[in-house]
C-alpha cells in the first residue's frame, strides 16, 4: 500500500488518506452521506445527554511536530460541561505532572474527545480547539481543579457503537475530588523514588503501618500471591 500523502488536499473533512481508502473499500459514497447526516458543531439534545452524564472520555492531543499522544479523563458525572452551543468545558485534577496532554494543547490547539456510553452503548467523538484557563469561573465549581480546559467544537459526530463492549460501573475512583471529598494521597506518589521529587504544594503523611502494606501490595506481585496463600491458609483453619 502507498502510504505517501498528497496533502494539498487536506481542506476537508476527508483528507487524501481516508478517500484512498474509501475508493479502495467502496465506502465514499457512504461516508458522504455519514458526513451529511450526522456531522454536525452544535450539540443537540442526545449529544448534552451523553457528554454531561459521562464519568469518564479519552482526549486526543498533539505536539507542534504533530506526534500523537492520548489520555484518559475521568470525574464523577458533570464533570464536563456544555457552556454554549459549541463550547465544553471541563476540569484538570492533580495528576503526575507530565503535562503531556495539557503541554500539546499549548503548541497545538487541535484536540479529539472521544464519549464512550458502555452501559447503553454509544459514543461521541468531538473534534475542535482547545484553551487553557487558570482563572476561569468555573474554577470555583470545580473542587480540586487546577485549570479549566475549554473546548470550541469545530465538528463533532456518534460513531457505531457495534464493538462497544457491555460494562457496568462497579464504584467511582475514591481519587476523584469532590465538595465533600479530600482523595486520599496516590500510593505511588509515596514510593521512594518520588518523595523527594513532588510539588512543594504536596505535602506526604507520615507513613502508617497501613501505608507500608499498601506498597508492598501495590510493588510486589509475588507479595499479593503470598497474602492469598495465608488467607486461605487462615480459612482452612477455621
Amino acid at each position: 500500500m502507498n502510504n505517501k500523502l498528497d496533502r494539498t488536499s487536506d481542506t476537508g473533512f476527508y483528507h487524501d488518506g481516508s478517500r484512498r481508502l474509501q475508493h479502495q473499500f467502496d465506502t465514499q459514497r457512504l461516508a458522504d452521506r455519514l458526513e451529511e447526516v450526522q456531522v454536525h458543531s452544535v450539540f443537540a439534545s442526545e449529544d448534552r445527554a451523553l457528554i454531561e452524564s459521562a464519568r469518564m472520555f479519552f482526549l486526543a492531543t498533539a505536539d507542534a511536530r504533530g506526534r500523537p499522544d492520548c489520555s484518559y479523563k475521568g470525574g464523577l458525572p458533570g464533570f464536563v460541561r456544555i457552556v454554549d452551543e459549541r463550547t465544553l468545558a471541563f476540569p484538570d485534577y492533580n495528576g503526575n505532572g507530565m503535562y503531556r496532554s495539557l503541554g500539546n494543547v499549548l503548541v497545538n490547539q487541535n484536540v479529539a474527545l472521544l464519549f464512550i456510553d458502555f452501559e447503553r452503548p454509544q459514543r461521541l467523538r468531538v473534534l475542535g480547539e482547545a484553551t487553557l484557563h487558570d482563572t476561569d469561573p468555573l474554577l470555583a465549581e470545580f473542587a480540586g481543579a487546577q485549570l479549566i480546559v475549554r473546548v470550541r467544537v469545530t465538528r463533532m459526530f456518534p460513531n457505531c457503537p457495534r464493538y462497544v463492549h457491555e460494562m457496568r460501573l462497579v464504584k467511582h475512583s475514591v481519587y476523584v475530588p469532590n465538595q465533600h471529598h479530600t482523595p486520599p494521597v496516590p500510593v505511588w506518589k509515596q514510593w521512594e523514588e518520588f518523595r523527594g521529587v513532588l510539588p512543594r504544594s504536596e505535602s506526604i503523611p507520615p507513613r502508617s503501618l497501613r501505608t507500608y502494606v499498601r506498597l508492598l501490595e501495590q510493588r510486589s506481585r509475588l507479595f499479593r500471591i503470598f497474602l492469598r496463600i495465608l488467607r486461605r491458609a487462615r480459612e482452612s483453619l477455621h
